[in-house]
């Protein structure tokens, strides 16, 4: 699913899920990079990220792959 990954004005990163209208915090990565790890949003919902250079330039949109519950 396509995704779009920013970082809002608190600093903190958030991703917003077109096709479902709905923008959830990150609150956990697999990696502190994020690229290539796996995150959990706010909601629960677990996705896994692309590999990408760790210094990529934000807001970007990603194809993300949504982890079974």
């Amino acid at each position: 699913m396509k995704v779009m990954i920013r970082k809002c004005t608190e600093g903190k990163l958030t991703i917003y899920v077109p096709k479902k209208d709905l923008e959830e915090p990150i609150v956990e990565m697999e990696k502190p990079e994020m690229w290539g790890g796996i995150i959990t949003l706010g909601n629960g919902w677990r996705l896994e990220l692309p590999d990408l250079p760790v210094d990529t330039k934000l807001p970007l949109t990603v194809e993300a792959k949504k982890l079974a519950d």
